[in-house]
């Protein structure tokens, strides 16, 4: 019977997730309409003309007939445990190991710690933000999501579903088109590998550095937005509707993240995802309008929900000092929190250039690239000395 219930109301998922998918493709079309000079283009398409919600049915639950035994009826079926009345033997001894490898392997990795934890304190904020330079990403129209490599070159989307990978002065090295979408879909791993999400055939790809393409990961009935590769263990973190989802580096499901200690839902569209330097996981969510951060166990710590009286977070990342980054869409502006979700400023506004931010990347010199909407340049910023 439970089988049987699961299996109707997974269809009954799939059957929303599908009207979800369907919805997001309406509003990227509508978004393409807002760019026609003739916006009366719009009124006479079937943008206009939306769908109904699909109807569904609520299954009806089986009732449970409690019958009618005592523990001596069990005993007969079962059988029971007696304990013999026998007198317990002496355990014996094992001869204590030497610990001298384990000590050295502790020592060894205190001095490990230490040593991240004086590069840490090696830096800090700058009293200021400096432009450095920028530079437009041939093949995009605009910079939505920005990933970089270990080996210090770029990937950068736009909204219709070009993917390039170019170098620092701006050449292009691979464009591969994908079914695109408005979120973080693509990531870059340890091993110099590309994870990029396609939602409308629900699969994670991988491309190898010799530029091989290959099926990594299917998400079954849910639409996999946004990705992050681990920068701790290679872990594969991936935000679909209203839950996260962790893979092993090999593709294996090892952790599924939906609901706070009080049983409510945690996310609703997480559209960016980044793992921060404590194992925090942290996404930005443009239907709860809220970056909402857990902890490596999937624990609710906090969720930031802006500074005004709006707040539309797009891109975001974190940096050496734990500092998250988040785009908002309202405001027009980079906002700079701790580690703990405490805001600390507004890193970048229209001071600093910024028009309409929405991807966000830090690379291992601490360099912050920033993508905008309007067009398909990415500035560099130093805001850490």
């Amino acid at each position: 019977m439970e089988k049987s219930l699961l299996k109707l109301l997974k269809s009954e998922e799939t059957t929303y997730d599908d009207y979800i998918a369907y919805l997001w493709k309406m509003s990227d079309e509508f978004q393409e309409y807002l760019s026609i000079t003739n916006q009366k283009l719009l009124f006479k398409s079937k943008t206009l003309k939306i769908q109904p919600i699909p109807e569904t049915t609520k299954p009806v639950q089986p009732v449970f007939n409690a019958g009618q035994f005592n523990k001596d009826d069990v005993a007969k079926i079962l059988g029971k445990v007696n304990v013999p009345n026998t007198d317990p033997e002496k355990r014996k001894i094992q001869p204590m190991e030497p610990v001298t490898t384990h000590m050295k392997s502790t020592e060894k990795k205190l001095e490990q710690s230490k040593e991240k934890s004086n590069v840490k304190q090696t830096q800090s904020l700058s009293s200021s933000v400096t432009k450095v330079r920028d530079f437009s990403v041939p093949g995009v129209r605009e910079a939505y999501h920005v990933s970089v490599d270990k080996s210090g070159r770029l990937w950068v989307n736009d909204r219709s579903g070009n993917l390039v990978q170019t170098d620092l002065q701006g050449n292009q090295l691979q464009k591969i088109q994908t079914s695109g979408r408005v979120a973080g879909y693509h990531t870059a791993t340890q091993d110099g590998d590309l994870i990029y999400t396609d939602g409308g055939k629900k699969v994670i790809y991988r491309i190898t550095p010799d530029q091989q393409i290959t099926e990594f990961i299917k998400t079954r009935n849910r639409i996999p937005f946004s990705v992050h590769s681990s920068h701790i263990n290679g872990d594969i973190l991936v935000g679909m509707i209203d839950k996260v989802t962790r893979y092993s580096k090999t593709g294996k499901e090892i952790q599924n993240i939906q609901r706070d200690n009080q049983g409510q839902g945690l996310y609703s569209a997480p559209h960016n995802i980044t793992e921060n330097i404590n194992g925090d996981i942290c996404t930005s969510d443009i239907v709860k309008h809220a970056v909402v951060v857990v902890n490596k166990s999937g624990q609710h710590r906090f969720s930031y929900t802006g500074q005004g009286s709006g707040f539309d977070p797009y891109g975001i990342c974190t940096d050496v000092l734990g500092h998250i980054l988040v785009c908002d869409n309202v405001s027009k502006t980079v906002h700079l929190l701790d580690q703990d979700g405490g805001f600390l400023s507004v890193i970048l506004s229209s001071q600093q250039g910024i028009k309409s931010p929405c991807g966000l990347c830090v690379d291992d010199e601490n360099n912050l690239y920033v993508g905008q909407f309007v067009n398909s340049k990415l500035t560099v910023y130093k805001y850490l000395q």
